[in-house]
This record gives C-alpha cells, sequence and structure tokens, in this order.
C-alpha cells in the first residue's frame, strides 16, 4: 500500500537519492531542505513516516524531532546521522525516534527500515487492546500510556516492544526474538545495541528504579522477560 513518505535533508544528493528510491516503490514523497520547514510539513501533510537528518540548517533534527512528540505528534521518524557515537544513538531514541540509520548508509539498508516500520504499524495492535500492570495503564489502539496517571512518552517502537513481551509474558526473549519480531527477519542492520538500547529506555519510564526493574528482567547472557 502506497505511503506518504517526508524527508527532511539539506543534502541534494541524498534527498534526491531517496526521494527516487521510494517513488520507485510506489510512494508519495515530499522533500524539504531545512528543520523548520519539516516541522511544518509533519503537521501539515501528515506523512506515514519522516525521514529526518539531524544536522539540518534552521532547527536541527533533534529538535524538529522533541517538538513533534512533545506536541503529540506520533508520526514514525527515522533520523538519520553522520555521527556513530553511542550516546548519539542513545540521544536518538530518548528523544523518541522510532530508528535511526548512520551515514554512510545504503538505500536498500534505509528502505528496509522502513518498511518494517509500516508492518508495524498496520498490525495496529488489534489483538491487544489494553493491559495494565503495577501502576501503568497501556492502550495498544491508542498509543497511549500512563503511570500513575501521568502520560508517559512511550515512541510506537516502544508500544510493540512491550507488546511482544506481555504477549510472552513469562518467556525469556533473546534479542534475536526482538530482532525478528519487531524488525522483521529480513532486517539488515538492527544490531543487539539497538535492542539493548530501546529496553533501557523503556525502563527507564515504566520502572520505579530502572536499575532494579520489578517488571522488564535481565536474563544474564540469554534476553529479557516481562512480569507483572
Amino acid at each position: 500500500m502506497a505511503k506518504k513518505i517526508l524527508i527532511v535533508e539539506d543534502d541534494p544528493g541524498i534527498s534526491l537519492g531517496l526521494k527516487d528510491e521510494f517513488e520507485s516503490e510506489g510512494h508519495g514523497v515530499w522533500a524539504v531542505e531545512d528543520g523548520e520547514k519539516g516541522l511544518e510539513a509533519a503537521k501539515n501533510q501528515k506523512p506515514d513516516l519522516i525521514i529526518l537528518d539531524i544536522m539540518l540548517p534552521v532547527l536541527d533534527g533533534y529538535e524538529v524531532c522533541k517538538r513533534l512528540r512533545m506536541e503529540g505528534n506520533r508520526t514514525p521518524i527515522i533520523m538519520l546521522t553522520v555521527k556513530d557515537k553511542e550516546i548519539d544513538k542513545i540521544l536518538v531514541l530518548e528523544l523518541g525516534a522510532d530508528d535511526y540509520v548512520t551515514k554512510p548508509f545504503s538505500l536498500r539498508e534505509l528502505v528496509a527500515r522502513a518498511k518494517a516500520i509500516f508492518r508495524r504499524v498496520e498490525a495496529r495492535f488489534e489483538d491487544l487492546g489494553t493491559y495494565s500492570f503495577g501502576q501503568i495503564e497501556l492502550d495498544f489502539k491508542k498509543y497511549e500510556a500512563t503511570k500513575k496517571g501521568q502520560n508517559l512518552e512511550l515512541t510506537p517502537l516502544e508500544f510493540h516492544l512491550i507488546k511482544l513481551m506481555i504477549q510472552r509474558k513469562g518467556e525469556v526473549l533473546t534479542r534475536n526474538d526482538f530482532l525478528d519480531g519487531i524488525w522483521g527477519e529480513d532486517n539488515l542492520a538492527v544490531s543487539d545495541r539497538t535492542v539493548e538500547s530501546h529496553i533501557a529506555n523503556i525502563r527507564k519510564k515504566i520502572e520505579d528504579d530502572p536499575a532494579r526493574p520489578k517488571h522488564i528482567i535481565s536474563v544474564r547472557g540469554v534476553g529479557y522477560k516481562f512480569v507483572d
């Protein structure tokens, strides 16, 4: 099914290459060259996916992502970065991006990441409407979460990760289970470290003490399991 994709990238060569690639897949594509225009287009065009460079004129990608999430915009975001430091990747995820790709990247890799996101979104959690544990309330259809009645800013990807763990409650999920179940068996570049970063972010939001989690438990050398 054709999707609407917004590309926010100031490098004309990269922007054109992405536009051509996604249009060849049958999608509708908008491309803008700075963060301010990207923020406006995200609000007005209502895309199904935003591909957002970090190093942008006017507003950088960090700020664009932060503002969209603060305004309640849950459009999936893939961020593009030339940086390869772990702290930068963690910051990207903490701001609410769903995935990131480090430059230089292959178009095939980025398209595969986009397809994985589309598959997750299209699932729409039809088999799991709401779920409660501890002081957490999750509504998977509305992508809403609260803790002690206060809103939790979970990203769509974080909802999918929690859903997978809840569906297999009590089981130990390996990192490969997460990679296959969330990103798909055909994922090209998502690593174990990506899974660990997302789990760490979820713990910060739902656990009273992330260093001593009660719900998302690490099983050393194997993976993670969810308990009520």
